[in-house]
């Protein structure tokens, strides 16, 4: 290893991109973040356009080749994670031939609920339909028309000619890895997702058999490449743009959840970890497939080896607080992930505070149901803003232990001793001091908005030879940045008495929503 060498690694978001120079010792030696829009064109669509992302990211090179000397000639390696769930329809060439679905974009799920019907059914799904899936890919597509397979049929069904003309059905990352290098191919932690991949130990793959059950072309969707590997080098273009080597060569990388597990540093066999973002997630590397149909989570083949990585989701962390935030305040639309000004006047927790869920959009561990929507419970006419906070945040708290208790009761969880905790929304304390005291464990907070630019970086270092694998690089980052927060006592007993009201409480909302869709 050359002690110069520096490595840069982004991670594309919903709102932005995060980029970082990483040097050997898995030091954030600069970082970057840059804006780019997301469009709401209609009723549950979510669009972003990719010339954005990649405009996003030259600036953010740009900027960072201004403060680290000789970026261009120390840079020797690159690579992505990125937003999972998304749809670039492009053509031979790599053009977009419409603007992206992201993975907030639902305007499939009426036509999903079609495609998974059937008699009899089993939590919504045809016994059929779950008989064809469940032991190829360890799990099926949602109702809530989230994943690719349904973005993919609702543009064949809706724009037909855009579907014709797609020579490459793209994630998010795979669709940068190609803007720079000119190369397709993607991870099997983003193949996994579109429910069109074999998971099954040994025969890892496309499924010919899935793909031809609804009707989507095989030959559309790229080759399945390992996240460590090299796919190419930086094309004259896309180095001009950069300000960078067009020798630079550019490392397959992965989807968030690989990458930010391995920046949580939490890699061994059975470790979790925790990620508040907008969304949220447990998550884990497990020995074993993983399936969960009662609580609606499983493991996915990760990018790396085809790893099973634990993924249970929640729709609304960081989101609700922020719906709150600009609720009462539109400048903290432009507030940092954390929020941690608005929320700084908290008060001290109580018993009789109000109760929320954030169910702002709907839920899906341990209850996959886009109908359940988000509440109050308990406001009283003394109540004010302060107590509002405090059960915004306690309320993703103990959603979070809703979810948390569910993945820890499977066997070789290791959930005993510190929880890693990344993510932006991680950033506020006092959401991370409430999921210690709602969870009764110390929680560290590592490098919280960076772990996907780390844990990218992580899959990158062995093709420079920095570490033997991706999994010792991660175990460098743990621990690295950021507060430890440890329970407190007297509010663990009365997280404990309000984690048992709630639950009451959420199970007659649950059937309540249930009823009414």
């Amino acid at each position: 290893m050359i002690k110069t060498d520096l490595i840069i690694a982004a991670d594309f978001g919903t709102s932005g991109v995060k980029i970082g120079v990483v040097d050997g010792d898995m030091h954030l030696v600069a970082r970057a973040v840059e804006p780019y829009p997301l469009h709401l064109p209609g009723p549950s669509q979510a669009e972003q356009l990719p010339e954005d992302w990649w405009a996003g990211f030259a600036r953010g090179v740009g900027r960072l080749s201004a403060e680290v000397p000789d970026l261009a000639t120390r840079c020797q390696a690159m690579v992505f994670c990125a937003q999972m769930a998304g749809l670039v329809c492009a053509d031979a060439n790599g053009a977009a031939l419409r603007p992206a679905l992201v993975w907030l974009d639902k305007r499939s799920a009426p036509l999903m609920q079609n495609v998974l019907g059937g008699w009899p059914r089993v939590s919504g799904y045809g016994l059929g339909t779950l008989a064809r899936w469940l032991p190829v890919a360890n799990g099926a597509p949602s109702h809530n028309g989230m994943d690719p397979i349904g973005k993919m049929l609702w543009i064949k069904q809706n724009e037909p000619r855009v579907y014709e003309n797609s020579a490459y059905l793209l994630d998010v990352k795979d669709w940068l890895v190609h803007r720079a290098t000119g190369a397709f191919a993607t991870t099997a932690d983003s193949a996994n997702l579109t429910w069109l991949m074999d998971t099954r130990p040994g025969r890892e793959g496309w499924s010919t058999a899935l793909a031809k059950r609804v009707g989507l072309d095989l030959e559309k969707l790229p080759p399945i490449v390992d996240g460590g590997s090299v796919v190419g080098a930086l094309t004259q273009a896309a180095a001009a743009q950069l300000g960078l080597r067009a020798s630079t060569p550019v490392v397959a990388g992965g989807g968030d959840v690989t990458a930010t597990a391995l920046g949580s540093g939490a890699v061994d066999d059975g470790a979790l970890h925790i990620c508040l973002s907008t969304s949220s997630w447990v998550s884990g590397f497990f020995k074993r497939r993983v399936l969960s149909v009662s609580s609606s989570y499983a493991t996915i083949t990760s990018s790396l080896g085809f790893r099973p990585l634990l993924i249970a989701t929640q729709e609304n962390a960081g989101a609700a607080l922020h719906w709150l935030a600009e609720g009462f305040d539109p400048r903290q639309r432009d507030a940092g992930e954390g929020l941690e000004e608005f929320y700084d006047d908290y008060g001290a927790p109580e018993l009789d505070d109000p109760f929320f869920v954030p169910w702002l959009s709907g839920e899906r561990v341990p209850v996959d149901d886009e109908r359940l929507r988000g509440a109050f419970i308990g406001l009283a006419l003394r109540h004010g803003l302060k107590e509002i906070k405090r059960s915004v945040i306690e309320g993703v708290a103990l959603n979070t232990r809703w979810a948390f208790e569910k993945v820890a009761a499977e066997r070789d969880a290791r959930s005993d001793g510190t929880i890693p905790l990344v993510g932006g929304a991680a950033q506020n304390p006092h959401l991370a001091q409430a999921l210690s005291d709602a969870l009764n464990r110390p929680i560290a907070v590592g490098y919280a908005r960076m772990s996907g630019v780390l844990g990218a970086a992580s899959m990158a270092a062995p093709a420079l030879k920095w570490y033997e694998t991706p999994w010792e690089a991660a175990k460098v980052v743990n621990g690295r940045e950021g507060p430890t927060y440890l329970p407190d006592p007297a509010r663990v007993a009365m997280m404990r008495e309000r984690y048992e009201r709630l639950s009451t409480i959420r199970t007659g909302l649950v059937k309540l929503y249930k009823k009414g869709g």
